[in-house]
C-alpha cells in the first residue's frame, strides 16, 4: 500500500530544504545542528502519524518507522566504524523517518541508499584529492614518510602480489583473470591506504583552542592529566562534560581531526534520485538486469 500522492512532494520538499541547510552548515562549521536533525525526525514521524489518522491507514506511519529503524542501524554502523560523525548519522535517521521505507524494490529510500553510497565514495575521493593538491607539500612528505615507515609491510604485499602473478600463468583462463585482478587489488590497497592516511595526517589534523571545541569533535591523542584520562580518539567524539573538564584543568589547545562533511553527498544523492523519480527510472532494476 502506497502513501497518498499529495503527501509525497510535500515530504520531498521538506527533505530538500533540510538537506540544503544541513549541507551548508556541514561545510561551513563541520557539524549539523542537533535541533535540525531532531526536528527532521519529529516532523517526519509527526506528519506520517497525522496522515495515518486522516487516511485511517497505519502503513503511512509504519513506513516512517521502518525507514527510521533501517537508517538507525546503518547510521550506528557508520558512526562506530568512525566513518561518520554524530550529525551525519542523525541526519540519515531523520531522512529515513521522513521519506519512509516502503516494502517494494523500487522504494525511493532504497534507491536513495544506493545513490548515497556511490555519491559518498566519489565525493570522498574528490574531497580528499582536493585536500592533497591544496596541501601537496605536507601531503608528499607524509606519503613518503609512511612508505618508509611501513617498508616491511610494503615488501610483504609486493611479494604476495608477485607470487600471485606468477601462479596465474599456470592456471586456466578463469583463475588467471581472477588472480590477476586479486593481484591488482592487493597492489592498489596499500597505496590507497597510504594516500588516505597521508591526507588525514597532513590536511585533516588541526590544533584548536579548547574554548572552540564542540561536541562531537574527534580528538587525535589521549589527553591524560595526573593519571586521569580526560578524552581520546576512542571516545568517538568529545562530550560536553569532557570539554568542561579540559577548561577546568586549563588545557589551552587540543589536536583534533576534521572529518569530511558528508551531508553534501546526501544532498547530491537525493537530487539525483528526485530526477530518476521524475522520469520513472527504477535504479534497482538496472542492478537486477
Amino acid at each position: 500500500m502506497t502513501i497518498p500522492g499529495i503527501m509525497i512532494p510535500f515530504l520531498y520538499l521538506i527533505a530538500l530544504i533540510v538537506l540544503l541547510i544541513a549541507a551548508y552548515t556541514d561545510i561551513k562549521t563541520r557539524e549539523v545542528p542537533d535541533w535540525l536533525n531532531f526536528s527532521l525526525i519529529g516532523i517526519g514521524l509527526g506528519i506520517r502519524l497525522l496522515y495515518s489518522v486522516i487516511q485511517w491507514n497505519c502503513w503511512i506511519f509504519l513506513y516512517g518507522v521502518f525507514g527510521f529503524l533501517a537508517f538507525l542501524i546503518l547510521a550506528l554502523i557508520m558512526y562506530y566504524a568512525g566513518q561518520w560523525g554524530g550529525g551525519d548519522s542523525k541526519m540519515l535517521m531523520g531522512l529515513g523517518a521522513l521519506i519512509g521505507l516502503e516494502l517494494r524494490l523500487d522504494s525511493f529510500l532504497l534507491q536513495f541508499l544506493i545513490l548515497m553510497l556511490f555519491a559518498g565514495a566519489v565525493y570522498g575521493i574528490i574531497w580528499t584529492g582536493t585536500l592533497a593538491v591544496m596541501h601537496r607539500k605536507k601531503f608528499a612528505e607524509k606519503f613518503v614518510e609512511l612508505n618508509i615507515k611501513y617498508i616491511k609491510t610494503k615488501k610483504i604485499i609486493l611479494a604476495i602480489a608477485v607470487a600471485l602473478f606468477v601462479i596465474s600463468f599456470f592456471m586456466d583462463i578463469f583463475f588467471k583473470v581472477y588472480l590477476l585482478v586479486l593481484t591488482l587489488i592487493i597492489l592498489i590497497f596499500f597505496y590507497t591506504w597510504a594516500f588516505a592516511k597521508s591526507v588525514e595526517l597532513s590536511c585533516m589534523h588541526k590544533v584548536i583552542p579548547v574554548n572552540k571545541l564542540t561536541e562531537g569533535d574527534w580528538v587525535v591523542n589521549d589527553i591524560i592529566v595526573k593519571g586521569e584520562k580526560i578524552c581520546g580518539p576512542k571516545d568517538l567524539g568529545i562530550e560536553k562534560k569532557q570539554i568542561e573538564r579540559l577548561k577546568e584543568l586549563k588545557i589551552k589547545e587540543v589536536l583534533i581531526k576534521e572529518g569530511i562533511p558528508f551531508v553534501p553527498s546526501f544532498l547530491i544523492a537525493f537530487v539525483i534520485n528526485l530526477i530518476l523519480e521524475h522520469y520513472n527510472i527504477a535504479l534497482i532494476g538496472f542492478f537486477i538486469i
